[in-house]
C-alpha cells in the first residue's frame, strides 16, 4: 500500500508540475513573441514543444495517474483511442521539434562566413511548414492506434493492458512490420540531425571559450551574446531529451525480453515516459533565471 500510494503521488506531482512548467514557458515566449521588436524562430519552436509536452502529460499523465488512484473510469472506447493517439502523436512531436530546435539554434550561432548562414529562417513564420509537416507525419505513423486501442469497459479477455483504462489490441504482423520501420526511420533521422547539430554547437562554443580565455588574459571584458547563451541552454535540453529518451528505450527493451512483467520495471519506464516533458521546461525557467541573475 506504502508503495502504490508513493507511485500514486510522483505520476500526480509529475503530471501538474510539467504542465504547470509547460504553460508557463509558453506564456513566457508568447509575451516575448507579441511583446518583443524581433520575432525570433527558437521562441516559436519552443512553444512548440511545449505545446507537444502539455499533450503528453495531459493523455498519458492524468490516465495512468487517475488509473493509480482507483478513480471510475469515466473513458469511452473512443476517449481511449483518442488520447492514447494524442499521446503517440505527441511523442513524435516532441522527438521532432527537438530535432528542429538544437538544428536551427546551431544555424544561428554558426559563423557568418559558414555555409550554413545561408539556411537561417529569414523570418520565425518560415517556420510554420516544419510543424505541418511534423503534425502530418505523426499523424499518419500512428494511424494504426485507433484500431488497436479499446477500453477497459469492453470484452478485454485478448487484449494487452496499456493502463488500467485502456488496452492494445493484437495487431497483425503486417501492420507491426510497417509502423515500426516508419518510426525507427523517423527516430534514426530526426536524432541523427539532433547530434550532429548538437556536435557543430560543442565546437563553436570550445572556440568561443577559448577565444573568452584569451581576452581574460589580455585583461579586455568580455560579455557572451545571447545567441550562445541561447545555445547553451539548447544543449542542456538536448542532454534531458537524449537522457530520458534512451533510458526509456532501454526499459521498453528490457520488458519486450522479460518473460516475466516486473511491476518496478513497468512503473520505472513509465515514470520515464513522462521524464523530458515534465523536466525540460524546468531546464528553461532555471537557464532564464540564471540569465537575469548575470
Amino acid at each position: 500500500m506504502i508503495l502504490k500510494f508513493i507511485k500514486e503521488i510522483i505520476f500526480l506531482f509529475m503530471t501538474m508540475v510539467g504542465t504547470l512548467g509547460n504553460i508557463s514557458v509558453s506564456m513566457n515566449y508568447m509575451f516575448s513573441w507579441w511583446g518583443g521588436p524581433e520575432k525570433k524562430p527558437i521562441h516559436l519552436i519552443l512553444i512548440h514543444l511545449a505545446f507537444a509536452n502539455i499533450i503528453i502529460l495531459l493523455a498519458k499523465g492524468l490516465p495512468k495517474a487517475m488509473a493509480a488512484l482507483g478513480l471510475k473510469n469515466v473513458l469511452s472506447d473512443i476517449g481511449c483511442k483518442i488520447i492514447i493517439y494524442l499521446a503517440r502523436v505527441a511523442r513524435g512531436l516532441s522527438v521532432c521539434t527537438s530535432s528542429l530546435l538544437t538544428v536551427v539554434q546551431a544555424i544561428i550561432i554558426s559563423p557568418r562566413a559558414s555555409g550554413w548562414r545561408r539556411f537561417k529562417p529569414k523570418s520565425a513564420w518560415h517556420i510554420l511548414p516544419f510543424f505541418s509537416c511534423f503534425w502530418m507525419l505523426n499523424a499518419l505513423i500512428s494511424m494504426n492506434l485507433i484500431h488497436s486501442i479499446t477500453s477497459i469497459n469492453l470484452n478485454t479477455s485478448q487484449f494487452r493492458s496499456e493502463d488500467n483504462y485502456c488496452y492494445f489490441m493484437r495487431e497483425s504482423q503486417k501492420t507491426k512490420w510497417i509502423v515500426l520501420p516508419l518510426m525507427v526511420l523517423r527516430d534514426a533521422v530526426f536524432q541523427g540531425a539532433m547530434g550532429g547539430a548538437s556536435g557543430y554547437m560543442v565546437l563553436l562554443l570550445h572556440k568561443h571559450h577559448q577565444h573568452v580565455l584569451y581576452l581574460q588574459k589580455s585583461k579586455l571584458l568580455y560579455r557572451t551574446p545571447p545567441e550562445l547563451r541561447a545555445a547553451q541552454s539548447v544543449l542542456l535540453l538536448m542532454l534531458c531529451f537524449l537522457f530520458f529518451y534512451w533510458t526509456d528505450c532501454a526499459f521498453s527493451l528490457i520488458l519486450s525480453l522479460s518473460l516475466m512483467n516486473n511491476s518496478l520495471i513497468v512503473n520505472i519506464q513509465k515514470f520515464l515516459a513522462l521524464g523530458y516533458a515534465t523536466f525540460s521546461p524546468l531546464v528553461l525557467i532555471h537557464r532564464d533565471v540564471c540569465w537575469h541573475a548575470q
